[in-house]
């Protein structure tokens, strides 16, 4: 539930920054950045590095999960300063994702045969890949990141109407800017370190909210979000593990199955691009 709600609220502040509803952490390549720094940490073979630990050693997997994020979505920004087309910008996410899906190829297929088996299992997004005390420190760290988000409900709905409006009403943009990036980037890689990289969730999830609630208030589409994604994460992993006999069906599988359609409606509704 933690990590739906928290993938939802990253798509949210995502997709209202860039103001493109197909903006997200899957598909602006964000998750493909963590994802990426994750398997340079387990499944390079640099001798130089002090920290090879072990896959489950949470500590410095989130900080390069976050770190990851981070690189992506400020390539994303910048990039975004010089192109003014949405969908080629989301086109531009998706070749970045593409460069280090094609990285992190060439470091699984140089991989021990028993970090790469792991790694597999955690790139299809598990959710049973944590224990309880992990399971316990991803919910403080997304409860804490979270409420932070109380105090830039006000920015978050003057920046849905662009920079002009929200410079206009006395907001310093590129700071809450950055604020908003940083949380959704922190949400982004710590979730990815404990679940693997899940699909559609914060893509989906919010436009689903805009489709429930018709309105424009970024705190109650917010609360929406996080609520409709906590329990459609849920439902996800009951049904992966209760839908075929001792057979976890990866979470990844039935979350795409539940967001690929509601992206695909978007398209079909979009009148403007």
């Amino acid at each position: 539930m933690a990590a739906g709600a928290g993938l939802s609220a990253a798509g949210l502040i995502l997709q209202v920054i860039f103001r493109n509803p197909l903006a997200g952490p899957y598909a602006l390549g964000i998750s493909s950045g963590s994802s990426l720094f994750l398997a340079i940490l387990t499944l390079s073979n640099l001798s130089l590095t002090p920290f090879k630990l072990q896959f489950m050693d949470k500590g410095l997997s989130i900080l390069f999960s976050i770190v990851g994020g981070l690189i992506i979505t400020f390539l994303i920004l910048s990039i975004s300063k010089k192109i003014k087309s949405n969908l080629i910008l989301l086109l531009v996410g998706l070749m970045v994702a593409q460069i280090c899906s094609a990285i992190q190829g060439v470091l699984e297929y140089t991989a021990n045969p028993n970090n790469l088996k792991n790694f597999i299992v955690f790139s299809m997004g598990s959710l049973t890949i944590s224990n309880q005390t992990e399971a316990f420190v991803l919910l403080s760290i997304t409860i804490v990141t979270l409420s932070s988000l109380i105090f830039l409900i006000k920015p978050l709905n003057a920046f849905l109407f662009g920079e002009d409006y929200a410079v206009n009403l006395g907001f310093n943009y590129t700071k809450y800017r950055f604020y908003l990036i940083l949380i959704a980037s922190v949400l982004t890689g710590v979730i990815t370190a404990f679940c693997g990289p899940i699909a559609f969730v914060g893509l989906a999830i919010p436009i689903l909210s805009r489709w429930v609630l018709k309105t424009s208030h970024q705190g109650l589409q917010l609360i929406s979000s996080m609520i409709l994604g906590a329990t459609l994460l849920l439902i996800c992993d009951l049904v992966s593990n209760a839908l075929i006999k001792d057979v976890i069906i990866p979470i990844n599988t039935l979350t795409s199955l539940v967001g690929a359609p509601i992206v695909i409606s978007l398209l079909f509704k979009s009148k403007t691009w």
